[in-house]
This record gives C-alpha cells, structure tokens and sequence, in this order.
C-alpha cells in the first residue's frame, strides 16, 4: 500500500522536479559551459575529491532553489482545502508526512546520485589511479543537505501556509547562503566575512581551486548534526497537527546547529585540510610527485632525468638535482618559494598541463634555468616568463632560433615582449660562450630571487643601464 501511494506521490507531485533540476541543471552548468571547473588538476572530472568538491559548490544554486521547491509542495494540502479532511482520516499524520517527504528524498537522492556518477565514471575513466574514499563524506553530506533543505521548507510551508513562503525561503536561503559564501580572497585557504563556524552551517563549498585540499572530518561531523537537526525540524513541522507540536518542532534544530557551532573549526586552516594521503610524494630516482599525481611520473621521470642532464651540462655544480611537484599552497598571485637545488612542477600551469616529449622536457629545463615566481595558468596567468625561459632553453638546447615554449598572443603586450624578446635572443647569441654562460648564470640568480628589474634586459645586457 505505501509503496503505491509513494509511486503515486512521484507521479503526480512536485517532488520529481526537484531532482530533475539538480540533475539537469548541474549537467548544463557543467557540459555546456566552458568553465574553470574543466581547467587544471583541480577540474569537476580530473580528481575524486574536486569531482565531490565542485558539486557541492553547486549547491549555492540548486539548495535555496529545493528549499523553495519544498516549500511549494508543503503548500499543496492548505492549497486543495483538504486540510481539515485529512486531520479527520484514521491515517496518523506523520505517516502522511513520511510519504511526501520520502517521495522528495528519493527524487533528490537519485537526481544528485546521478551527478555524482557521471562525474565519478569521467574521472575513473580518465588520468588518475588515485582512488582515495575522503570524497565520499563530501558527498553524502551534499545530498543530506538537499533532503534537509526540501523537507525544512514543506514543513515550514505547512505551518505557513501562504503563496509568499516559497519565494521568501528562496530569497533567504540565497542571500545567506551568498553571505556566508563571500570570501575575502587574500590567503591560500578559502575563507568568509562571516566567523568561520557560522560560514560553514552552510553545506555550500568554495569554488575548488587546489587538488590538494579537503573538508576536515570536523566539518563533516557538524554539518551532519546541523542538517540532521534541520531535517528533523522539518519533519516534525509537517506532521505536527496542533501549535504545541510546531513550537516544540524547532528543537532539533535548535540543538543540531549548537551541536554543530561546537564542533566546528574556527579557523580556516581546519577546515580546508590537505588531503596527506594525495600530498604524499612517489618518486622515481629524482623526479617526485604527488599520489594524487602519481600518473604522471612514468612520463616526468624519463623527461625530468634528461633535463637534469642538460642542466648540468650548461649549469655544472649550480644546476638542480631533482625535479618535484609544487605542494606548496599559495594564495592566487602570491610568489612561490623557489630553490636553486630543485625544478619545481605544477601541473597547473600551461607549460606543464598537457606537456609531453620534447615539449615536457623543454619546459623541465626552462624551470631549472629561469624559474617563475609567479604561476602562469589559467586562473593567474602570468605568463611573462615565458619569453624569458624560451631565450634559456633555446640557448641550452642549442637551437639555431628561438623556439617560443607556447604559442605568442597577438595582443600589443605579447607582440612588444616578443619582439624584445628577439633582440635579446640575438644580443645573447652573439656574444662569447664565456659570456653567454655567464649572462644565463646572472638571469638565473635574478630568477630565484624573484628580482624586479627585467630579466629580458639581463639577457639582453642592458640591467646594469
């Protein structure tokens, strides 16, 4: 019997929708839109822990949306004036309750399921062997925080009963959620305006920008307790029949979000952890990357141990003597600590993220000869170094012209640093050998101490003027 009526609640109510919107609307944000979330090692399908990430991000759209759509279901018994009715029927009402709500949890459970398996087949069937289990509390907790929200909004909807609570709770829920979202933007860890325990009632991620970082098993536990308290809220609300009951109802969520406060980080830094199992270096004689990374290395050992050679043969004693992955975090545009005894990797950036061959191996010694403070990717794009590190590898590979590492923009920026470029090159090329190593030995020193003068008027033997 409950069976069919719930068949009949997915057939006839608004709960399918809920799911579908989740589903669908994710799939198009996701597939139609160009976005950062396909760029670097940090993408919706290139890591189990980012997949998980980047679709509880998305749940600043689609959880105030579920809690209004809730609450436009919640609306259905005052809406077809069979309250009254239903009050005199022997069936208890939280029986009624369990039905539509488990109508609703089911519609959203399947619909984010889905998402998360075709996220989860991309990523299996791409470039990772990293299959760690941290990303599965990141989204069991996303899909609890959907039910949560839907249920919260019917019962509030039943004790409201009026065609402005679907519209108020949407507007709430996204303007809170949007606050407690906002960031400061100016350290490595995510953070918001909001105290850091209060920002993270809200299930909704930042935008995942490092590979490396996850949800701390305390944010998993508080969130848990705060929407389990919410969902009880909700339910109690739906199924209460007298106002005793309802003011009794907000007692869950009361004492979840306590619980929650509690247990919660303070600070960011306990929030946003590094996953240390993903962090953990694998190395192949002198070349290292991370676990999650780990990939790559049959490639970057055999390119990273010719590009030592070549390094020390131009270099001698200074050159690096191994190649590692970048774990550093750092704050978008921040500098990193950069080391004369190693070339540092971030498969991030352009010169790195589909390099192979040749084209790996070049950009391995433009790394050891003049490496980048600055991360030239798709979300600092700093790429100024690139003219830079063209002059250097094209001298220490001996090429006859200079071979640029990635294709030159046509803007009026790129177009004048190429052209100074050129000259450089020339100048550099035109010189003694003596001098040439001793030009490229002062363009390194400038490199590593991130200095500010030009490094193109180094090589071009114009710092001194």
């Amino acid at each position: 019997m409950n069976g069919r009526v719930l068949r009949i609640e997915l057939k006839r109510s608004v709960a399918p929708w809920a799911g579908v919107v989740v589903l669908g609307g994710s799939l198009a944000v996701f597939c139609l839109i160009d976005g950062i979330w396909w760029k670097g090692t940090a993408g919706w399908t290139a890591q189990w822990t980012s997949m998980a990430m980047w679709t509880r991000y998305l749940l600043g759209f689609w959880w105030p949306l579920v809690v209004g759509m809730g609450a436009v279901y919640g609306l259905r018994e005052s809406r077809s004036r069979m309250a009254e009715l239903l009050v005199t029927t022997p069936r208890p009402a939280w029986r009624r309750a369990a039905l539509s709500a488990g109508a609703m949890a089911l519609a959203l459970v399947s619909g984010f399921g889905l998402l998360v398996l075709v996220g989860g087949v991309q990523v299996a069937l791409g470039r990772t062997v990293y299959t760690p289990l941290g990303w599965l509390p990141i989204s069991l907790v996303a899909a609890l925080a959907l039910v949560a929200g839907a249920v919260f909004g019917m019962g509030l909807a039943r004790a409201l009963p009026s065609v402005f609570t679907p519209p108020a709770l949407v507007v709430l829920f996204l303007m809170l959620t949007g606050l407690l979202l906002r960031q400061n933007g100016d350290g490595a860890l995510p953070s918001s305006i909001a105290p850091n325990r209060l920002a993270q009632l809200s299930p909704v991620t930042v935008e995942p920008r490092e590979m490396l970082l996850t949800l701390s098993g305390s944010v998993h536990l508080g969130q848990t307790l705060w929407l389990l308290g919410l969902l009880a809220t909700g339910f109690a609300l739906l199924s209460a029949v007298t106002r005793r009951a309802r003011l009794l109802a907000v007692i869950p969520v009361l004492a979840g979000a306590a619980l929650a406060l509690l247990i919660l980080p303070a600070a960011a830094r306990d929030t946003y952890v590094v996953d240390r199992a993903a962090a953990a270096l694998v190395c192949d004689g002198p070349v290292c990357v991370t676990q999650a990374n780990r990939s790559h290395l049959p490639e970057l050992a055999l390119r990273g141990k010719e590009a030592l050679r070549v390094l020390h043969d131009v270099l001698g004693d200074s050159a690096p003597n191994s190649v590692r992955e970048d774990t550093r975090l750092r704050a978008l545009g921040e500098e990193r600590e950069l080391s004369g005894d190693v070339a540092l990797v971030d498969f991030d950036e352009r010169l790195f993220a589909d390099a192979t061959g040749g084209e790996l191996t070049r950009a391995l010694i433009a790394q050891g000869l003049a490496p980048s403070c600055h991360g030239n990717s798709d979300r600092e794009g700093g790429g100024g170094a690139v003219a830079v590190q063209s002059i250097a590898v094209s001298w220490a590979l001996r090429d006859s012209r200079l071979q640029p590492l990635e294709k030159k923009g046509g803007d009026a920026y790129s177009l004048k640093t190429w052209a100074d470029a050129d000259v450089a090159w020339q100048k550099l090329t035109a010189l003694s050998p003596a001098e040439q190593r001793s030009r490229i030995a002062e363009l390194r020193a400038a490199a590593l101490s991130c200095s500010g003068y030009g490094q193109l008027r180094v090589l071009a033997g114009e710092a001194s003027q």
